[in-house]
């Protein structure tokens, strides 16, 4: 196999690369600075489903990847013996005042939609799993799709089964070695490629986000109104996150994080005494279509472009590792029209 050179150590290089590795390939994974230096190096982990309705190929794709998560994560733990904290136990959400009827049709939809792979269900909140959330309406909806894993378990286990397979790792900014290179470089990453395209691209969306000290490894997640509360495995809960187009530094907390910690502690009673462990900010590289960026990088012989996994960096990596190493080993293109650059 030919020598396959991937800048950029986030979920999107590290998955990439240990797909590479996998199927025989000498690859060389840079990255100036360090291991998930990035948003892959944050707090949250959701994996979390669209709702089950105005179905497309986009929420299909979606759904496939999120089936086949625990294959591929249970594959990274066995090959670097470290746990990534893949866990599918779900998700717990509120059904707004006036929106049961809603939920409903979406538990209908769900039903039709996720083929059988998971549920999406409405329930009398005294009736929900896990921890005890506010809901006003009474209603909430729990969903078996969704599942977690923690962010920098996951990228430590990516490495160690890159490294496993034989592959190498520098903290480089730019190639040294021959051989295709993709590019999987994040908010950066977005940034170099308007420029040298002469358009926009895609930008970068900060985020900020908090981890607590509270041990509930088994209970599904909430989501209430835009804000993350995501069970760890290690004793730990994580919440977040904010989403913040302007920003000054990508990597400084302030009182927008304080207000995550405080309305955590407001809908989800357990965690009101919970001690805050810290604080994390770091920026999400968001593509203008908002979807992945795959493929050739126009103008580059041999170079490639793997990035913009907004919000959906963990849940789709896996899948859409397979499809670009398709491409760079192989030649062999099946990139979702949608992931294009165009």
């Amino acid at each position: 196999m030919a020598d396959v050179t991937i800048m950029g150590a986030g979920v999107f290089g590290l998955a990439l690369a240990y797909e590479c590795a996998r199927r025989g390939a000498d690859v060389h994974l840079h990255d100036a600075r360090g291991l998930g230096a990035g948003s892959s190096g944050g707090l949250v982990g959701a994996l979390a489903p669209h709702v089950p309705e105005n179905w497309n190929a986009k929420k299909a794709f979606q759904l496939d990847a999120l089936i086949k998560a625990a294959d591929f994560w249970h594959d990274v733990a066995t090959c670097s013996g470290q746990d990534p904290g893949y866990a599918r136990h779900g998700r717990v959400q509120p059904v707004p005042e006036g929106k049961l009827d809603l939920a409903l049709a979406r538990q209908a939809g769900a039903a039709e939609l996720w083929q059988g792979a998971a549920q999406w269900r409405v329930l009398r909140r005294e009736d929900a799993p896990g921890l005890a959330l506010d809901a006003p309406s009474g209603w909430v909806i729990h969903d078996t799709l969704t599942a977690r894993l923690h962010p920098r378990q996951a990228g430590c286990a990516l490495f160690a089964a890159f490294t496993a397979l034989g592959g190498r790792f520098s903290v480089a900014d730019a190639p040294q070695s021959g051989g295709p290179v993709v590019w999987a470089t994040g908010y950066d990453g977005l940034l170099d490629l308007s420029r040298d395209l002469g358009r926009e691209m895609g930008s970068g969306v900060k985020g900020q986000a908090a981890l607590l000290a509270h041990s509930a490894p088994h209970a599904p997640q909430l989501f209430v109104d835009g804000l993350h509360i995501v069970p760890h495995g290690d004793g730990t809960i994580a919440v977040g996150s904010t989403s913040e187009r302007e920003f000054d530094a990508r990597d400084s907390v302030d009182e927008q994080c304080d207000a995550l910690i405080a309305r955590a502690r407001l809908v989800c009673p357990a965690l009101a005494d919970a001690p805050v462990l810290e604080r994390w900010a770091g920026v999400r590289p968001r593509a203008k279509t908002r979807a992945p960026l795959m493929g050739p990088w126009p103008g580059r012989a041999g170079q490639y472009v793997f990035n913009g996994g907004f919000k959906i960096g963990f849940a789709m990596a896996p899948v859409l590792a397979g499809l670009m190493a398709d491409l760079v080993l192989a030649n062999t293109d099946h990139i979702p029209d949608d992931f294009r650059l165009i």
